[in-house]
């Protein structure tokens, strides 16, 4: 190859790569417009997801943080509700009071989904005939602290993969063909911001989370044609007590809601937005926190996260490691 030819197709690679690096800016900020958007338009639309979708969801990690405030959301739209949870106690309660608040049905289903595919029959079983129209695969389990890997147990570290990547794979696998059957349903796949890098000392919980967006994408491509809503949420904080290891993220706020705030327009963008963090503030700290490389967002992940370790040594009285 001539040396004007070598310098013809490096101009030409280069105008390629200039224009999906624009492409991909305009979509980033028609993303970021919508999230800016939409608070204004998505809860006021008075759209019936029984006509949509169907009766019956089935939300898994439903008696506390998003997955029980998911669950209330649905049923005050019409939905029943089967809960699906490890604590049968909580499930009860749960239970009773969204049918007596949201007057719709409701079944449980006593699971512990670090038990794998055991758990997953046992829900198949369970719900029997009953038609699940809406999944919400939300149960997650993450560190009790942001740690260093050979600092946490072997037994967490294997409950946490079994139950962020097994139980969205399994469950989802239990109940598409039923709903594509149907010819309508919808998978809501629930991961976290924790997917947009490498995330230092939540490792394994980082990587399960990008492995639910990875999932998620190929799986909606696979059923493009089934009728079937498959949407991925990656919510940033939220207050719950999946992160109480840190007070500072137990105070609500603008960017830090609680479960109902999230969860009233996370359930508002179903069948709406395929990809979204589910909240609209949280929109616009995807978008710029996706904007830098990504060692420089594993880099500020990792100091984020020793800065919420310490906050847990300080609240425990413990000497810092």
């Amino acid at each position: 190859m001539s040396y004007d030819m070598y310098m013809l197709a490096l101009a030409a690679l280069g105008v390629v790569v200039l224009f999906f690096f624009f492409l991909d800016l305009i979509w980033s900020i028609l993303q970021l417009s919508r999230a800016l958007l939409a608070p204004f338009f998505i809860p006021n639309e008075e759209t019936s997801l029984v006509k949509k979708y169907g009766q019956w969801a089935l939300v898994t990690g439903s008696t506390d943080g998003v997955g029980r405030a998911y669950a209330f959301e649905l049923a005050e739209r019409g939905i029943n509700v089967v809960l699906v949870s490890r604590n049968e106690e909580k499930l009860r309660n749960t239970a009773g009071e969204i049918e007596r608040q949201c007057s719709v049905k409701t079944k449980i289903i006593v699971a512990d989904f670090s038990h794998g595919s055991k758990a997953v029959e046992k829900v198949k079983e369970e719900c029997g005939k009953l038609p699940i129209d809406i999944l919400v695969n939300n149960v997650g389990k993450q560190y009790e602290y942001p740690m260093y890997l050979g600092e946490v147990p072997e037994k967490e570290l294997a409950d946490i993969i079994t139950i962020n990547v097994g139980a969205v794979t399994l469950m989802t696998r239990a109940f598409i063909d039923d709903m594509k059957e149907r010819g309508r349903g919808a998978i809501v796949n629930v991961s976290s911001g924790s997917e947009l890098q490498p995330l230092p000392l939540m490792t394994v919980y980082g990587a399960t989370k990008a492995y639910i967006k990875s999932f998620t994408a190929a799986l909606r491509y696979e059923y493009a044609n089934a009728g079937i809503t498959i949407q991925h949420l990656s919510p940033m904080f939220i207050n719950t007590k999946m992160n109480a290891f840190s007070n500072r993220l137990q105070m609500s706020s603008t960017l830090v809601p609680d479960a109902k705030s999230y969860a009233r327009y996370a359930v508002s963008t179903l069948g709406k937005m395929d990809e979204s963090t589910g909240y609209w503030s949280h929109g616009i700290q995807y978008f710029f926190a996706s904007i830098p490389p990504v060692w420089i967002r594993m880099y500020i992940g990792g100091q984020m996260n020793k800065t919420l370790r310490q906050d847990y040594f300080t609240e425990k009285g413990i000497k810092s490691k």
